[in-house]
């Protein structure tokens, strides 16, 4: 893919100072800012590389590697669907999407850690409860979830993204239970109980003080208020929708690719950036074969991206039921001998970034791009500098 001509690290770069001196931000705000402005430059370090034949040189500056970067997650992308390969099966695999409503997203803006958690622990809760049921599957499932809080136009829109196997293993653990094939489970159901559960959970969350209401939401603080502003919510219809089935393992991967490591809005999005406004390609799903463009001032622009930093150490993908990471190993042990599916061979070998690199772009990273025959050889390591310092005077 060519690289594009206009990155998120060019308009933080020529807005970024003016807009934190108009807003005071957090210190994880100003961190993932500073990453994606320094991401790939000179400020990071790098390393120098010459052809042994051609003397050909190259220069290397280091990544952020910050998960909101766009430029920092294909090869974060590559590395964990490598990893996953081995823990696919020859099964269907859904999506299912869990959102919760729009009175609720303010709540989960101020609340990111708390609300966020109650998103993948009732979901999760969610599809693990009706899967049981013997009205329905019957089975013990496993998935894992994937966290966006961003809808195309950049606004807050916190939604979960769930990849479920069609299919799990019977209570006793005796025999592979299948879903019916394109059908994973009534998502009716589905969003009644996960509506149930959430509004719970949040009420249990607010009794307990960890609920932070600012600004226009304060007059939440008064225990009337809050059930008030819930009431309605327990009334009303929730999205959740499954897409149709993936097909097998191969496609699951490709699918994957596109939303495990997704930021806010890729560099591929970007269309232009003046001294007062960015434009940028939305799709509005009412029209959805006719992407559209959007202007906002800059200042608003990174208003909306920093909307989706999330907080520290916070992880946005998570394994559930079958995949826990406590039971993984033998659970997938156990279905690919119910499934008569030979299981990988031999460990997967670690692949280092010229591999990934490689695999992504189908150019081994030390080949010469010149001569295309010589290697290339590190000949000179760049140490880092403290950003926003200049560079050290190498001439």
């Amino acid at each position: 893919m060519p690289r594009p001509s206009l990155e998120l690290a060019a308009i933080f770069r020529r807005h970024g100072p003016a807009y934190r001196r108009a807003h005071p931000l957090a210190r994880h705000q100003l961190r993932l800012m500073r990453a994606i402005e320094t991401c790939r430059t000179a400020a990071l370090g790098g390393h120098v590389d010459e052809c042994g034949q051609c003397q050909h040189t190259r220069i290397s500056y280091n990544s952020c590697r910050n998960r909101h970067c766009p430029k920092c997650q294909s090869l974060a992308r590559a590395k964990w669907l490598d990893s996953r390969q081995a823990e696919l099966l020859p099964v269907e695999y859904f999506h299912v999407v869990f959102t919760i409503p729009e009175q609720l997203a303010a709540i989960a803006f101020h609340n990111k850690s708390v609300v966020y958690g109650l998103l993948f622990q009732t979901a999760a809760e969610t599809l693990l409860t009706i899967a049981r049921d013997p009205k329905h599957l019957g089975a013990d499932i496993g998935f894992f979830s994937v966290l966006h809080t961003w809808g195309q136009n950049l606004l807050h829109h916190p939604h979960l993204h769930c990849v479920v196997a069609g299919g799990g293993l019977a209570p006793d653990g005796s025999h592979w239970v299948a879903t019916r094939p394109g059908f994973f489970l009534p998502v009716r159901v589905l969003s009644r109980l996960f509506r149930r559960l959430f509004l719970s959970a949040l009420r249990r969350a607010f009794q307990k003080g960890w609920l932070q209401f600012h600004g226009e939401l304060s007059p939440l603080n008064d225990p009337p208020a809050f059930e008030r502003h819930l009431a309605p919510l327990g009334k009303t219809e929730w999205v959740v929708y499954a897409k149709p089935p993936f097909g097998g393992p191969r496609q699951v991967l490709e699918y994957l690719g596109r939303y495990t490591h997704r930021v806010a809005i890729s560099n591929q999005r970007l269309l232009a950036v003046t001294n007062t406004h960015v434009t940028f390609q939305w799709k509005d799903y009412r029209q959805p074969h006719h992407p559209k463009r959007m202007t906002l001032a800059a200042a608003e622009f990174i208003r909306r991206f920093l909307l989706h930093a999330l907080p520290p150490g916070f992880q946005r993908i998570r394994y559930y039921g079958l995949l826990a990471n406590c039971r993984r190993k033998q659970s997938l042990a156990r279905c690919r001998a119910l499934l008569d599916a030979p299981g990988p061979a031999l460990p997967p070998r670690r692949k280092d970034y010229k591999d990934l690199y490689q695999a992504l772009t189908g150019r081994p990273l030390d080949r010469c791009p010149r001569c295309l025959t010589g290697v290339m050889v590190r000949v000179e390591t760049r140490a880092p500098y403290r950003w926003p310092a200049r560079p050290p005077d190498t001439s």
